[in-house]
């Protein structure tokens, strides 16, 4: 059998905190476990968050862990045009169609429903008003160079799915189980964003594929997104690698740790003078 390979692929729109670590820990262990390849991976396709002092701030923090990582390292802002591609094999079978839709708009088409269906995010799933414009119609705004984003027709697509889609799940020893996949409750989600042609769900499925991903490691938080992502693997005809979700680090009000609500960041942690090793320990990898 070859060589298992994982990847911890953070975003660098600020600096990593004690989550972030937990994760990358939590892969380097299993990757040893198993006898296997760990990666870095920079997500960094959000251009208007990231910024370069987040993307070394990354590499210091993590060199400060102790934490080693086998080349090459990936950027997805280095990689659009692969997206871009895979966003359109898509869109020419009609699996994908544009959406012009803004979030007030969707917002304002929502509050009229009577009932709302959610994601497993807790948005409420769109509602297709761009899937049933015209050929004719989608074709004069795109050329009057109007915003859009690129959306999934979720009925298309699960019409191309020949039987039930199942998700691999391991455990940290390895041992595997299948379950079942159910992307319909994401509904027709978007796919490649207005700024730039692919979305998380895109480049992450697209990326693990061309990196040999053979098990994902990652918090719960993204356990749902992966009954989209074998979807996409699926239509793209792509491998589908092993997952396991670990749990999160929260904070004292039981809130998971974000950098959106200015958690504690490792470089501050190292600043006021906490070593690598407390980390570790405080983290349960003593």
């Amino acid at each position: 059998m070859s060589r298992p390979v994982l990847r911890f692929a953070p975003s660098p729109n600020g600096r990593l905190h004690l989550g972030h670590a937990f994760s990358a820990l939590t892969n380097a262990r299993i990757a040893e476990d198993l006898g296997g390849q760990l990666l870095l991976r920079v997500e960094d396709i959000d251009l208007g968050r990231t910024r370069p002092e987040f993307v070394q701030g990354l590499f210091d923090d993590l060199a400060w862990l102790g934490l080693r990582f086998e080349s090459p390292v990936r950027r997805q802002s280095e990689h659009f045009s692969a997206y871009a591609r895979a966003r359109d094999a898509l869109a020419a079978r009609k699996l994908l169609y544009p959406c012009f839709c803004s979030r007030g708009r969707i917002a304002a088409t929502v509050a009229e429903c009577e009932t709302v269906t959610r994601d497993p995010d807790g948005a409420p799933l769109y509602p297709g008003t761009c899937r049933v414009l015209s050929g004719d119609e989608v074709l004069a705004r795109i050329e009057a160079g109007a915003p859009h984003t690129w959306r999934l027709d979720s009925a298309a697509a699960l019409a191309e799915v020949p039987a039930p889609l199942a998700i691999r799940r391991f455990a940290p020893d390895g041992v595997e189980e299948t379950i079942p996949a159910d992307p319909a409750r994401w509904g027709d989600a978007v796919i490649a964003r207005r700024d730039v042609p692919t979305s998380y769900h895109l480049a992450v499925v697209w990326d693990d594929a061309e990196q040999g991903i053979s098990h994902v490691v990652r918090g719960q938080d993204l356990e749902a997104a992966t009954d989209l992502h074998v979807l996409l693997q699926h239509l793209l005809g792509l491998p589908s690698p092993a997952y396991h979700h670990h749990g999160l680090i929260r904070d004292e009000t039981g809130d998971k740790l974000a950098k959106s609500k200015g958690s504690e960041s490792l470089a501050d942690l190292r600043a006021s003078g906490v070593a690598p090793d407390a980390i570790r320990a405080m983290l349960g990898f003593a």
